[in-house]
C-alpha cells in the first residue's frame, strides 16, 4: 500500500491517498497509469505528484491513442539515475516507451511534443530508446509574458 500526496493546483492543497499497486494513481482515467508504474522501482512507500501531471498524463494517452509502457515516474535522487533537480524527485516526470519499437517511439515522442499539455519533452535524439516528458513549472521567456505555471 503506497500513500501518495497529491498536490492540486486548482485549490493550493495537499491530497492523501492510500492505493495498492495494482491500483490506478489519482485522477488517473481509464486505470491508464497504475501505483506500480508511476513507482517503478523506487522503494519508496510514499509517493508524490500533482494534479495537473495527472491530467496532462490523461491527456497524452488519449492523444497516443494506446497503451504507454510506463519505465518509471517517481524516482528519489538517491535511488540512482537522476540528481537532486530533477523532476522524478518531484514527481512530474515520466520516462516511458522503452518496449515500443522505434515507429512507436517516434510517434509517442511526436504526439507528446506537439501536445503542448507537457512543459518539457527531451529531445528525441537525447533518449534514443525512450521517451522523456514532464510538467515542470517553468519560466518563460520574457518575451512571452515572465513566468508560467505550465
Amino acid at each position: 500500500m503506497a500513500k501518495i500526496l497529491v498536490f492540486n493546483n486548482d485549490t493550493d492543497r495537499m491530497e492523501t491517498y492510500y492505493r495498492g499497486e495494482s491500483e490506478p494513481m489519482p485522477y488517473n482515467t481509464n486505470s491508464t497509469l497504475k501505483v506500480r508504474e508511476f513507482r517503478g522501482s523506487s522503494r519508496s512507500n510514499i509517493l508524490w505528484t500533482t494534479k495537473r501531471c495527472m491530467q496532462s498524463w490523461n491527456s497524452q494517452r488519449y492523444i497516443y491513442g494506446g497503451p504507454i509502457p510506463v519505465g518509471f515516474a517517481f524516482k528519489r535522487p538517491y535511488e540512482g539515475g537522476h540528481g537532486n533537480q530533477s523532476q522524478h524527485y518531484a514527481g512530474v516526470a515520466f520516462d516511458v516507451g522503452q518496449t515500443l519499437t522505434n515507429a512507436q517511439r517516434n510517434t509517442l515522442w511526436r504526439t507528446a511534443n506537439n501536445s503542448g499539455v507537457w512543459a518539457y519533452v527531451e529531445p528525441i535524439n537525447l533518449t534514443p530508446t525512450w521517451v522523456h516528458f514532464d510538467k515542470r513549472f517553468r519560466k518563460t521567456s520574457l518575451f512571452n509574458g515572465g513566468i508560467s505555471n505550465a
